[in-house]
This record gives structure tokens, C-alpha cells and sequence, in this order.
């Protein structure tokens, strides 16, 4: 053990700590936590993991670390918070390159002075690095795009200490552009992210939201498509549902007068009730509330949004739980909290909604994925369910990390 903690320590200049409780990954123990501080001592680091078989697990702020499936074991956490520094901000050229363990809201303090703006805005704002793995964002992929549309760089070192890199800090360099987006939603097992460049926006002149409420899943769809495809160039469309009450919600950006226009059309469409405002509903942007600590990740076809409601609607009823959902209807995703039941009950209940809503998803042309969960619940439960081209995925896992050391389990199909 003496062995391995120096030889960890002196990768990262004795950046090394014995783990604690707070670092366990959905709940699974680690044994210590290493912090590099450049892409150079991450390499360092992989390769001394690697000659002593440690199996690694890369987090950033921590705020998504209980998402996906529990690794199989936890020798060795990655923490990237070092790695914060901005390396270059390209403000004519729309482009920032970073370290991974810059902050969301320590980057977006950093554009402002530029009126630029990344869009990726998830509701748990950990780090770029974390955002690019978990492939997590918010209200504003409708008019932004996912998080792999605006990586346009990346470097990263794979299990075995290597070093690389694909893309660039140019928009139209499409040189290893392929391999970002394989990096983006990996969960961290094909490679540690350390510096990553984005594809930034101009802050709008002006916003407005407008707000109204919604009823019954057949007028939400009917609504949902109606602003999805109407001329009025939304930046965001969100959906607020609960038990008790359901709102839509959508953004207009632009120039002062356009935006005035286009919200009072908006207005105009979401019908009686709606009403503007100079700054989002209290919703917006955040997670369903889920007293259980269970959350769902879903995903629909547009123009199935209704069933997917009536699919919820269903399952709740099966099984005595109680559903919050919001998310972007526009986009086809969505987040679900469960709430209603506790202990064994709570196990069992969300083993056999998670089933249901999988049964139906054909029907809504979409998945179903259990994001978070406490271990009793987690315990026994595919959280990631089928997936499409699993063999190919395999196969990927196996090219980069042969081993099997880099969050061995955590992804789909026990990747």
C-alpha cells in the first residue's frame, strides 16, 4: 500500500488523500483520492494506477457522482477541481478553452465581461468536464444544441496513462471530431477528461418568458408541438407537471423589439392564462422535487409527448407513487421525481414503474433511465435499461480501456 501512495503522490505533488465517506460513488467506497493538477500529472497518475491495477473513477464538483450504475469498485477517485484555469478566450472567434475542472458558473463570471455565454445549462451545475461526461444540459439545448455540439476540442488520458486529444480550438476543425462526442456522455469509462473547448454564444439584447398553464397530456402535446413548430424561434420551451399543477413555459431572445413581438405571439398562442414576465417562473432550469431521492431521466418522440404523459400517468396510479415532471418537450427529454412511498415499499414500487413506463416506451419512442436512486432501490435494478448497439459499445470500452479499470460497471450494459 506504501508502494502505491507514493507512487500516486508523486504524480500529482503530493496531491493524494485517503478517502472518505463523501467520496464514495454511488455508494461504493474508494480508497483514495488523487487531484492532478495538468493534463501531464494525469497522465502521470493513470500510468501509476495502471502499473498497480487500480480501477479509477473521474469526478469533478461531485454534483452528478451517485448518476448511472454503482462501479464495480473504487480504488482510486480523480478529482479535476485543479484543473480550473481558463487556457484561452477566443472572443472574436467564439470559442473558450478550459481546463475540466472549471466550474459552469465560474466560467460563465469569465464570459461575461465578453457578453458571451455557453449553452449548456444543467440543472446541477458541476464542472465542463462533468458536463461533457454525463452529457447534461437544460432549457437552453433547444436553441443551443447538446453538449456535443458545442465541444469542438478535447483532451483527455485514457486508462493506460496516455495522453490525447481530438478536435481543436477551431469551429470548423473537424479533426478527431468523432471522438469528442465518443467521450460525451461516457460517464468517464473510456477516458479522464482534463482540457476541453467549446463553441460559445453572444448574450441576447433581450428575454422574455411567458408562462401559462396546462392541463390535461392530449392539450400539453397539443400545445408542446404547436410552439415547437411555430415561426417564433424559441430559445427554450418547458414543461412543469405535478399532481397539483402544470405550466409551460418558453423563452424568446433577440433584439428588444423582435422580442417584444414574438412574446406577445407567444402569448397569443399558449392561450387564457399566460402572462409575461422579465424573468423565468421558479421552476425553470431546476429538477422535479423527489422526496424518495429517486430520479428518472425519460425521453419521447416530440409528437408522442401526450403518451408518454398518459404512460406516467399510468404507472403512478400501478404502483401509489406520486410523479413530478419537468423538462423540454421541444427536445424530446424530460426528468421525473418519485415521491409517496418509503423502505421496501419504495423498492418495490419504483422496481415495478420503471418496468411499466419501459413496456410502454415503444409507444412514446423513447428510453427510460433511472439517473439517481438510494442503494435499496438501486439494488437489483438495470438502471440504464436496453440500449441499441451495445456489441459496438462494448467493443469501443474495449479498444480504450481493455482492463476494464476506468468506472468499471457504471455505464450501460455493465460497460
Amino acid at each position: 500500500m506504501a508502494a502505491i501512495l507514493d507512487a500516486l503522490k508523486a504524480a500529482t505533488d503530493g496531491h493524494v488523500a485517503d478517502a472518505t465517506a463523501e467520496d464514495h460513488v454511488a455508494g461504493v467506497p474508494a480508497q483514495w483520492v488523487a487531484s492532478p493538477g495538468s493534463t501531464a500529472e494525469t497522465s502521470a497518475l493513470l500510468t501509476a494506477a495502471a502499473a498497480h491495477g487500480l480501477t479509477v473513477v473521474a469526478r469533478g464538483a461531485g454534483t452528478k457522482l451517485a448518476w448511472g450504475a454503482a462501479p464495480e469498485s473504487v480504488d482510486l477517485v480523480v478529482d479535476t477541481t485543479r484543473m480550473s484555469h481558463v487556457v484561452e478566450h477566443a472572443a472574436g472567434d467564439l470559442v473558450v478553452v478550459a481546463g475540466a475542472g472549471r466550474s459552469l458558473d465560474d466560467l460563465e463570471r469569465d464570459l461575461a465581461s465578453a457578453d458571451q455565454r455557453l449553452g449548456i445549462d444543467p440543472p446541477r451545475r458541476g464542472t465542463l468536464g462533468g458536463a461533457v461526461a454525463t452529457g447534461a444540459t437544460g432549457p437552453g439545448r433547444l436553441f443551443h444544441g447538446a453538449v456535443r455540439d458545442l465541444l469542438i476540442g478535447v483532451r483527455f488520458v485514457r486508462a493506460d496513462g496516455v495522453a490525447a486529444h481530438a478536435g481543436g480550438k477551431v469551429v470548423k476543425n473537424v479533426a478527431g471530431y468523432d471522438l469528442g462526442k465518443l467521450l460525451t456522455g461516457s460517464f468517464g469509462t473510456l477516458g479522464v477528461i482534463t482540457e476541453v473547448a467549446f463553441r460559445l454564444h453572444p448574450n441576447p439584447a433581450a428575454q422574455r418568458w411567458v408562462t401559462g398553464p396546462a392541463s390535461e397530456p392530449s392539450r400539453i402535446q397539443q400545445l408542446a408541438s404547436a410552439l415547437a413548430h411555430s415561426q417564433l424561434a424559441l430559445s427554450a420551451v418547458e414543461l412543469d407537471r405535478s399532481a397539483d399543477d402544470s405550466s409551460v413555459a418558453v423563452l424568446v431572445e433577440g433584439t428588444g423589439p423582435g422580442v417584444e413581438h414574438r412574446a406577445a405571439e407567444a402569448t397569443r398562442l399558449m392561450g387564457e392564462g399566460s402572462h409575461e414576465t422579465d424573468t423565468p417562473p421558479d421552476w425553470w432550469g431546476t429538477e422535479p422535487a423527489s422526496p424518495s431521492g429517486v430520479l428518472v431521466k425519460v425521453t419521447h418522440e416530440i409528437a408522442r409527448l401526450g403518451t408518454l404523459l398518459e404512460a406516467l400517468d399510468a404507472a403512478a396510479a400501478t404502483t401509489g407513487l406520486r410523479v413530478a415532471l419537468r423538462g423540454s418537450p421541444a427536445v424530446g427529454t424530460a426528468l421525473v421525481g418519485l415521491a409517496g412511498l418509503d423502505g421496501d415499499d419504495l423498492a418495490a414500487a419504483v422496481h415495478g414503474f420503471v418496468a411499466h413506463l419501459r413496456a410502454g416506451a415503444a409507444a412514446f419512442g423513447g428510453s427510460v433511465v433511472v439517473l439517481e436512486a438510494p442503494p435499496e432501490v438501486r439494488d437489483g435494478l438495470d438502471v440504464w435499461g436496453p440500449v441499441e448497439a451495445l456489441d459496438l459499445m462494448r467493443a469501443v470500452k474495449d479498444r480504450f480501456d481493455p482492463e476494464r479499470r476506468l468506472a468499471p460497471g457504471r455505464f450501460v450494459g455493465g460497460i
